[in-house]
């Protein structure tokens, strides 16, 4: 089987535009949690998010497609930002590759409706009484939408935008497993590559969720933190006084190569990806197995793949969403693969400073994982002020850690029970 690499790193995240910005910004700490400016969120019951500011992504698109930045949702330019950032990261020259071998494999979510583009149609097709007439929107109100609205929010556009933007012919799929999609993707674009279907892949997940419906649905379901603590210090997986996760967005991209690829053109090498898990819990819709059973699972098989004993592990690049359930769920699936050595093996969580991408999350998780193998830097929970008895392993609180790190894991679950685990190791030659 070939080997597959990291040759690129392209992150649009809440406290950090670019590789370097984003690592800094890890290593050091610092939150991208804020107050909402997206939509007035003073009457909302949640008003903080993790949002991506400034961020333009004009540069990254092609003359020839500038057009269609007019019909990219949000997530669809954070996602073409981060692969054009990634391709530069790895100095691709694309005019010298083959489209034909050239893939792109994403992760995203549920993509969230415009509402002001949507108003006015929908007041056009109001009764008197203000009633919504489905015949009325079909005559009038259609006609105050720009006639490829729907391009805007079909979660297959990420992957094509991306695709259309940097002349990508090969491959090219769709993951939309929820909170697991990012890392899926990553691990379905390694086996793209592995089984020679492809010699590049643009692998990623993109999300940005932060619209007044979608943060009401996510506050009903209980998932939402409604703390009243400086937004910052909001985000705090497995500290014992977490009450909920915080609303992120952004991407991440990796370039994936085949090694003999990469090193003919004298690429750098950020990480060797070894295998992928997945699994389902069959539990329930809304809440994780408390017994860990598919969250271990995953694990097990993303190692069985990787050819690694549980023993060889180095570090563990947790999901850490910040809820009780989650956080506990995710403490007792590692102890249930990694034993005794549970206890002094090292994992952290950067959705305390990035919050939660939902499908970009692990993608994102996935960038800091090639970065930790290359760097030897281990980024922190932040926030980690009183220990929780149930959650009780070594999450590198608060302080980055520089440690050598030769193999390590990125845990991913998502809503309704979607599992997903990635293996990296550190690439010696």
């Amino acid at each position: 089987m070939r080997r597959v690499v990291v040759t690129g790193v392209g992150v649009v995240a809440p406290n950090g535009v670019g590789k370097d910005a984003f690592w800094s910004a890890c290593l050091n700490g610092h939150s991208g949690v804020g107050p909402i400016r997206a939509f007035d969120a003073s009457k909302h019951p949640v008003k903080i998010a993790a949002e991506v500011h400034d961020f333009n992504v004009l540069p990254f698109v092609p003359s020839a497609h500038r057009k269609s930045i007019k019909i990219m949702s949000r997530a669809m330019r954070f996602a073409v930002g981060a692969a054009g950032l990634g391709i530069q990261d790895a100095g691709l020259e694309l005019d010298r590759e083959n489209p034909e071998r050239f893939g792109v494999v994403m992760g995203t979510g549920l993509v969230p409706v415009d509402l002001p583009e949507l108003t006015p149609a929908l007041v056009d097709s109001c009764d008197s009484a203000g009633r919504l007439e489905i015949t009325r929107l079909g005559e009038q109100g259609a006609g105050a939408l720009c006639p490829l609205w729907i391009l805007k929010y079909l979660p297959n556009m990420v992957a094509a935008h991306i695709s259309l933007a940097f002349n990508a012919q090969g491959p090219n799929s769709t993951i939309t497993t929820a909170c697991a999609a990012g890392t899926q993707a990553v691990g379905e674009a390694f086996r793209l590559i592995e089984r020679d279907d492809a010699d590049i892949v643009l692998a990623g997940g993109a999300d940005s969720r932060i619209d007044p419906l979608l943060i009401l649905a996510y506050t009903a379901l209980g998932a939402l933190s409604q703390s009243d603590r400086p937004a910052a210090e909001v985000s705090r997986p497995f500290d014992a006084r977490r009450d909920g996760f915080v609303l992120g967005e952004g991407a991440g991209v990796l370039v994936l190569e085949e090694l003999e690829h990469a090193k003919k053109r004298g690429a750098t090498i950020y990480a060797e990806v070894l295998g992928m898990g997945s699994s389902f819990d069959a539990y329930a819709a809304t809440k994780p197995d408390p017994k860990a059973r598919g969250a271990a699972r995953a694990i097990k098989e993303s190692l069985r793949e990787a050819r690694i004993d549980p023993s060889d592990v180095d570090y563990i690049n947790a999901h850490g969403t910040s809820t009780r359930l989650n956080d506990q769920m995710e403490t007792i699936a590692v102890k249930h693969v990694f034993g005794e050595n549970a206890k002094v093996l090292p994992l952290s969580s950067i959705k305390s400073m990035v919050g939660h991408l939902i499908g970009a999350a692990g993608a994102v998780e996935a960038a800091a994982l090639a970065l930790t193998l290359y760097t030897g830097a281990v980024p922190p929970t932040i926030n980690q002020t009183q220990p929780d008895p149930v959650c009780d392993l070594d999450y590198v609180p608060n302080t980055a850690r520089e440690m050598p790190v030769k193999i390590a894991v990125s845990t991913s679950f998502g809503f309704g029970g979607q599992n997903a685990a990635l293996v990296m190791r550190r690439f010696a030659g």
